[in-house]
């Protein structure tokens, strides 16, 4: 069962036991802390400047602070990020997202990586869902920077969900074409992360990311792959 499915479909008791990682008892134990699922705030739509002062300073800012952010920022980050923002896209029967993707087949997961764990972006229910107990923050850069900073997202295509995409066209069955399109997908959803950012003042860094150690910490399935990183948090 693929792991956004495992998720909608498992009770919230058996979600506190770490069954949604795929962890047995004994790894589970040696993991760490049990993390609970994170309901997030309802995302703030308006606000911070506009969007081309937001283009104005947008900038890569690699030096970042330690400091936790508020929920209510971390909300709206990932609702900018890649939320929901229809109730219906443009092709039926599937949501719209804040970033474009091809024939919305919206392949792109968001892990996201907080002091206390790694969760997973559930973007229509606006939930973080635990994947594992730890802090794998330095996961996403060696640098010192990034593996302080209170939030990393990893971006991670999940393959299999072209065949899910509500328009079929012949390029989604194409490896080649398949990775031209969660590259842009993930660009696409990286620049949301940037204006957000500089709408509020925060500092962002996308950047490259330990591919082989993250597929491996975050139980990740064959048909997954680790592409990138982003830092997010307030100046240092």
């Amino acid at each position: 069962m693929k792991r956004r499915t495992f998720f909608k479909t498992l009770p919230a008791c058996a979600l506190l036991t770490g069954a949604a990682a795929g962890f047995t008892q004994e790894e589970e134990a040696s993991a760490g802390p049990v993390l609970e699922p994170i309901a997030l705030v309802k995302p703030e739509t308006d606000g911070g400047k506009s969007v081309l002062a937001a283009l104005k300073d947008r900038k890569t800012i690699r030096s970042i602070s330690s400091k936790k952010l508020p929920p209510q920022t971390l909300s709206n980050l990932l609702w900018a990020a890649f939320g929901v923002n229809r109730e219906q896209g443009t092709l039926r029967g599937r949501t719209g997202r804040t970033a474009a993707s091809a024939s919305n087949s919206q392949e792109i997961d968001l892990y996201v990586a907080l002091p206390e764990g790694v969760y997973f972006y559930e973007a229509v229910s606006h939930r973080l869902a635990p994947v594992v107990s730890g802090d794998f923050r330095s996961l996403s850069n060696r640098r010192g920077a990034a593996a302080a900073a209170p939030v990393n997202i990893f971006y991670v295509a999940d393959i299999a969900k072209y065949s899910e995409a509500p328009f079929q066209e012949p390029g989604l069955k194409d490896p080649d074409v398949q990775k031209s399109y969660y590259y842009v997908a993930t660009g696409l959803i990286a620049a949301n992360v940037y204006l957000f950012a500089s709408s509020q003042g925060l500092a962002a860094w996308f950047h490259n990311c330990n591919k082989e150690d993250t597929a491996k910490n975050f139980k990740l399935r064959p048909d997954q792959r680790v592409l990138f990183a982003q830092t997010v948090g307030y100046p240092a």
